[in-house]
């Protein structure tokens, strides 16, 4: 593959750069990781100083500000309990959110947008490891439906908006994802955040176990989310629209291109915090999709590839939680 083939508009480190979403776990990790690489120009506002859902205030952001590159961080996110249980709130702002950045973005000429999506977006029972092509070939996970079809929406926003009018504009899918300002509330938590928080507790307060959601079987990617920070900005600045859109696919998968059981993860995170009880499976729990491995080859092809395992993730998450939560749990 010549690099012709991939490249796309590249920014200077002196570009106006919005990240949509940067108090977020993924959008902090794009704000480290571009002021590491010495981009010097970021916009960034908080929920309460520019409301996403607001059309009328992301339109007046945008007239105002002009970025020149965007980073589409931004969604309303949660585990399988989340996703279940706010099904409407869960379409209807993630809906809200994309749609304003993507056509305004657009109205008001963006050199470059990357929306992030989400593994989930796939149909539950797609062949493993998940191409690129196989969206939208079969029914998706029920729990997170809602979330789901949001995200593919935002997919072909991006592609239909090059189409139409050659706006700039690219999507990327990363698996699963945990780290530094992840969530960790239970009610509303991914299952590695879930399980740090659980094995955390367990230790502090001598109890003889832990319960995890499910049968411990379905296997899970999970990449950390500086990882994906450093796949974004490298892919902003070499991936192009022509050549998603050529080759016929609509984004490009991110990940490690490897997994492991719910019940092996449960193993190494009650190993990493030291916990020393037992570990029970509630069965009557929903598992969620059997398995999600996403087909890196092309991310490889174009010359990314992962740095961080996954005990050594799940350690430097730790410490972080550790760090900001400590008189909170301790």
């Amino acid at each position: 593959m010549k690099i012709r083939e991939i490249s796309g508009q590249k920014m200077e480190k002196s570009s106006k750069i919005y990240v949509a979403g940067h108090t977020g776990m993924v959008g902090s990790a794009i704000v480290r990781k571009l002021k590491a690489e010495r981009y010097n120009n970021l916009v960034l506002r908080t929920h309460k100083e520019l409301d996403l859902l607001n059309q009328a205030a992301v339109n007046k952001f945008f007239q105002q500000e002009k970025p020149e590159y965007v980073f589409i961080a931004a969604a309303k996110v949660g585990g399988i309990l989340a996703n279940n249980t706010y099904r409407a709130q869960f379409i209807y702002e993630n809906l809200q959110i994309q749609n304003n950045l993507i056509h305004f973005a657009h109205v008001y000429g963006v050199k470059k947008l990357l929306f992030i999506g989400s593994s989930c977006i796939y149909p539950k029972m797609a062949p493993q490891p998940i191409k690129e092509e196989y969206l939208l070939t079969g029914p998706l996970e029920y729990t997170n439906e809602p979330y789901a079809l949001a995200k593919i929406v935002g997919i072909k926003l991006c592609e239909n908006y090059y189409k139409q009018y050659r706006s700039n504009f690219i999507s990327v899918m990363p698996t699963n994802l945990y780290g530094p300002n992840d969530n960790f509330d239970l009610k509303t938590a991914h299952s590695l955040p879930a399980m740090i928080r659980k094995f955390h507790e367990a230790k502090i307060y001598n109890k003889r176990d832990v319960t995890i959601w499910g049968t411990g079987k379905v296997y899970r990617e999970f990449m950390y989310v500086d990882d994906l920070a450093d796949a974004v900005v490298y892919l902003m600045n070499v991936l192009s629209p022509d050549y998603l859109y050529d080759e016929g696919i609509t984004h490009i998968n991110i990940g490690l291109g490897k997994d492991v059981t719910i019940y092996e993860l449960a193993l190494l995170i009650k190993e990493v915090i030291g916990f020393k009880g037992d570990i029970k499976f509630d069965k009557s729990k929903p598992d969620g999709t059997p398995r999600k491995l996403l087909d890196v080859s092309r991310l490889n092809k174009i010359g990314w590839r992962y740095n961080i395992e996954l005990r050594d993730g799940i350690k430097q998450t730790y410490d972080w939680f550790r760090e900001n939560f400590y008189n909170k749990y301790e």
